[in-house]
């Protein structure tokens, strides 16, 4: 299947979002960046005007409620931002008397919980895909957006997923970007010892130079007082979809670069020997020995290099609140490219894009998805909404609304920036066309058994190849 590359898209973005910057992650985005169990905030407040607003609360002058149409379930995708979403629940019921229940599904396990919570009697009227192979799953269940003001305030319909026929079945709601974050003041250590590989951080520009600096760093690593040069590449739920999707986004990308591909339902493995010099890097050089990987967290590699006992540790903007206020400055916060050894090296800018798309559930109650899209409306256009986003969420997000003053503080944010700035080509986020989350397990337990001796490399090209094409098909028949 060919169609019009990717890298579109994620350079409209990031031009669209220059003073701006996935979870999990895995999602990462992915989604996937903290465990939590499934948490749920209902809230049905009195409200206060006398009229019936335009989303449906009818509200009597003495305040209460005579009669709600309409109310909002969200089924959140990511977990570090769930108190938030119930703060926000709770102000906008405050304000229009309109009920919001928020949950939040536990990290790994969005696709799951949204299937046992579509087939309940009360489903939920908001939900997200990771992009277009999420969608495919959902795809009847979304409602027309084209008339909405989340889409109708959207900078560029780079950041909508519309269908054949037109209609606007997704829209994102975040942009994140993600490399290799480092620490400068390290780093200038580094670079003042004898014999040192490079003068200035921005002399890494290639795997080969990358891998040069990594071995010299990590054998010098006592001379440094580290740990090792990469925080650990934790292999459980909360960090592996740092490697078997984030990481995996490298090789994927490139492929689809040499057969001019915006997705696939086979892959060759074209570059799975760079994706092991990486990951190789990444378990060699690090904080822990390969044989641990598969006890460590992402806690624990966040924790590693925010107490200054890691140089790198890969990952995105979306991390700053997990290693701001410890021993590294957010002066000496900064990302390079994930180079892998493939393609324009020097040219090569940070990933960025999206796997958050907000979609309405089209079988809700009409009074149901007129609550969902005014809920909608009055995050991304009131005050509280955005101010939510910027300074406890730290979104970036492509919404026109979002003005400068609502863009996050975050020096992760401000690298990227500079990237777009001088040039540099953005890698976007192909892994949202990577065909299902069995994919990704598959990949990623042939990781952790390569890594600890276990398994060998052809394990894992038959996870990458042999892997995608039958859950392309499985997912697709």
């Amino acid at each position: 299947m060919k169609r019009k590359l990717l890298s579109i898209l994620l350079t409209v973005a990031l031009a669209a979002v220059t003073v701006a910057g996935c979870g999990s992650g895995d999602g990462g985005n992915d989604g996937n960046r903290a465990d939590n169990n499934v948490e749920g905030n209902g809230t049905n407040q009195d409200g206060n005007d006398a009229a019936q607003d335009d989303n449906g609360a009818d509200r009597e002058e003495d305040g209460l409620i005579e009669e709600v149409a309409g109310s909002v379930y969200y089924l959140n995708f990511k977990p570090e931002q769930a108190e938030q979403w119930k703060d926000l629940a709770e102000e906008y019921s405050n304000e229009t008397g309109i009920p919001v229940t928020i949950e939040t599904a536990a990290s790994g396990t969005y696709e799951s919980t949204l299937k046992s919570e579509m087939a309940k009697s009360a489903a939920p009227t908001l939900f997200q895909v990771n992009g277009p192979a999420g969608l495919a799953s959902w795809k009847d269940y979304c409602y027309d957006l084209k008339d909405s003001a989340v889409y109708k305030n959207l900078k560029s319909d780079d950041f909508a997923l519309i269908s054949d026929d037109g209609q606007v079945q997704g829209v994102a709601y975040v942009i994140e970007t993600y490399g290799l974050i480092y620490n400068k003041d390290i780093i200038d250590e580094y670079c003042e010892m004898d014999g040192a590989k490079i003068k200035d951080v921005s002399e890494i520009n290639s795997f080969a130079k990358l891998k040069e600096v990594a071995d010299d760093m990590q054998a010098k690593k006592d001379e440094l007082g580290i740990k090792g040069v990469f925080a650990s590449a934790g292999m459980d739920s909360s960090s592996d979809w740092r490697f078997k999707t984030h990481l995996a986004n490298m090789p994927i990308y490139f492929e689809y670069q040499d057969e001019d591909l915006d997705t696939a339902d086979v892959i060759k493995g074209t570059h799975l020997d760079a994706y092991k010099n990486i990951w190789d890097l990444y378990i060699t050089d690090s904080t822990v020995e390969p044989t641990m990987i598969s006890g460590m967290t992402g806690e624990d590699a966040a924790a590693e290099f925010s107490m200054g006992e890691a140089v790198f540790y890969q990952n995105g903007t979306w991390a700053y609140k997990d290693i701001t206020g410890n021993d590294v400055d957010d002066d000496d916060m900064g990302m390079l490219p994930i180079y892998i050894g493939v393609g324009d090296e020097a040219n090569q800018g940070l990933c960025t894009g999206s796997e958050n798309y907000w979609c309405v559930n089209k079988n809700a109650s009409k009074d149901d998805i007129k609550a969902t899209l005014g809920f909608l409306e009055w995050v991304i256009t009131s005050d509280r909404g955005r101010e939510t986003f910027r300074d406890e969420m730290g979104f970036v997000t492509p919404f026109t609304t979002f003005t400068d003053e609502y863009m996050p503080e975050n020096p992760l944010v401000a690298a990227a920036n500079e990237y777009i700035d001088s040039g540099k080509t953005s890698v976007p986020w192909v892994f949202s066309t990577i065909p299902s989350e069995g994919w990704k397990n598959g990949v990623g337990s042939a990781l952790l058994e390569y890594a600890q001796g276990t398994g060998d490399w052809e394990a894992v090209k038959k996870a990458f190849v042999d892997g995608w094409a039958s859950e392309y098909k499985a997912v697709n028949q």
